[in-house]
């Protein structure tokens, strides 16, 4: 049988989602018998092939970020947002309570930094956006897993519930509030 391939990708956030899927252990070991995971943070591929199950941690806080996203939801059959950043957008938005250009200007300008007390202008770099959003106001989510970050148990669930071809809706013991 072939095994169901999957993505996992790491927006603007914290990575303790991922961090959270590792946690699986041994359940990780079982998952993988039945999935093959075809980009992470692990592999560095920048370009995820078309699979049957996305998993996207994090907030949508600049281009980058949202070209990834949209990348995502078409090569995805099936998108699933993990922890609070990706369900709602989480600790990132803190960054919404600051004009973007107060925040450049204090990161960059007012700060010690490598750029010498100016804000990076290069076109190649990730422009930050005026506020972050969640990943549902920028591509339609089929399902979401919060938590900050969820259990590996509820991760491991999620995942197995996907492998059923079961859109996991996640009640009770799944769900973290922190």
């Amino acid at each position: 049988m072939p095994k169901v391939k999957i993505a996992t990708e790491w927006l603007a956030g914290c990575a303790g989602c991922h961090m959270s899927l590792l946690d699986l252990d041994e359940e990780l070991v079982k998952v993988l018998e039945a999935v093959e995971i075809t980009s992470s943070p692990i592999t560095d591929l920048k370009h995820p092939p078309e699979v049957t199950v996305g998993i996207i941690e994090g907030a949508v806080a600049n281009t980058a970020n949202v070209a990834v996203l949209k990348e995502m939801r078409e090569k995805c059959q099936i998108l699933l947002a993990l922890g609070d950043c990706a369900c709602f957008g989480g600790i990132v938005t803190m960054r919404n309570l600051v004009p973007k250009e107060e925040a450049l200007r204090t990161g960059y300008v007012d700060t010690p930094s490598t750029v010498d007390g100016a804000v990076p202008s290069d076109p190649e770099l990730a422009q930050l956006l005026d506020r972050v959003q969640a990943p549902n106001e920028v591509v339609k989510v089929d399902a979401y897993l919060p938590g900050c970050p969820p259990s590996a148990a509820a991760i491991g669930w999620a995942i197995q519930e996907l492998l059923a071809g079961r859109i996991p809706a996640p009640v009770g013991e799944h769900l973290r509030y922190d």
